[in-house]
């Protein structure tokens, strides 16, 4: 088996694949962390990755077309000699044989990396590289605390920056499981930061947002503020997107907490003052956040908490499949509660 453990797949990308390897499958449910390690395998085993001849890309459609296109390709002698890379782009059509054919064949000077989506177990695919010797199937998982850590410091590494460790554990907090997301907050941090040797707490607080919750509140106020068909447009586009279910659980649930006790600690004052009271609350949401406040009771509170915490359990004892089915559910009974107390 020639399967990576998603915790070992970041000292592989920095070591180096072997050489021997002539397919590199990466495959996952967040697309930007897909094409950023392709990339980064695709660029590291040829001298320029500029140069049209070295790094040759392939749409997935058109080897579906034409299998033997990849093995073409990968035993073609560049102009000037030295590696190759052939990227494949994921496609919507099967181009598994493809891949198959590639790696019956002797392939010496060049490296293949399919850039795939979210594969299933029994995917032709991903079975086909993970039984061959000659392929490696990389998964690609929401980035967890310590890989956004090593995200932070290699970004920055790559623009002269270093990262006071606060400042690197706060911004490690604020981003999100998208890798793409969190790419544009870290290099959007680096800009701010240009010139300086360091990159401060006070550089981190003053340029990056909470990546994690603004994408995830037109979702929690959908669902808290009764408006179901939205739940449902909202969390089908964030699990396309690849976003992890706890992650979207996470997010309603603390905002749950957050209601909670701010209708305690407001208890007697209206709805607008205790919005007032409500720290980092971004000015458009205060109008749905003070309807929120009015409609939801302690007790109602106290039930959605309870639910979403199961929820939460029950995602993480799950299958990606049935942990999806698990939050949905969850986010829209709180949507059917919230409409009910219209």
């Amino acid at each position: 088996m020639t399967a990576v453990k998603a915790g070992d797949v970041e000292a592989l990308i920095r070591r180096g694949p072997d050489p021997r390897i002539a397919v590199l499958l990466l495959y996952g449910p967040d697309t930007g962390l897909v094409f950023e390690r392709a990339k980064r395998l695709a660029e590291a085993f040829v001298s320029d990755p500029g140069d049209p001849f070295a790094m040759v890309k392939i749409d997935g459609d058109t080897l579906a077309q034409d299998a033997g296109r990849l093995v073409d390709e990968a035993g073609t002698v560049g102009l000037f000699g030295g590696n190759r890379t052939i990227w494949v782009r994921a496609g919507s059509r099967n181009y598994a044989p493809a891949v198959e054919a590639a790696l019956k064949a002797e392939i010496t000077q060049a490296r293949i990396v399919v850039e795939a989506g979210d594969l299933a177990k029994t995917a032709p695919l991903r079975t086909l590289c993970e039984k061959s010797p000659k392929a490696l199937a990389i998964p690609c998982y929401p980035d967890d605390e310590r890989a956004l850590g090593d995200l932070i410091e290699r970004t920055l590494q790559e623009q002269g920056l270093r990262i006071a460790r606060e400042a690197r554990d706060v911004l490690a907090t604020s981003l999100g499981g998208d890798r793409g997301a969190s790419l544009s907050e870290i290099e959007k941090l680096a800009l701010y930061a240009r010139g300086q040797d360091t990159v401060s707490l006070d550089d981190v607080e003053a340029v990056v947002s909470d990546v994690a919750a603004s994408v995830l509140n037109t979702l929690i106020d959908a669902a808290f503020s009764g408006r179901s068909a939205d739940v449902e447009r909202d969390y089908r586009r964030f699990r396309h997107e690849g976003m992890d279910p706890s992650v979207m659980l996470g997010s309603a649930l603390r905002h749950a907490l957050t209601l909670l006790s701010t209708r305690l600690a407001g208890e007697g004052q209206s709805a607008s003052l205790m919005v007032g009271n409500w720290r980092g609350l971004h000015f458009r949401r205060k109008a749905t956040v003070e309807t929120q406040l009015a409609r939801w009771t302690p007790p109602a509170l106290r039930h959605a908490i309870q639910l979403l915490q199961e929820a939460v359990l029950a995602c993480r004892r799950s299958p990606p499949d049935l942990a999806h089915a698990n939050a949905s559910s969850a986010l829209l009974r709180i949507a059917s509660e919230a409409a009910r107390r219209r």
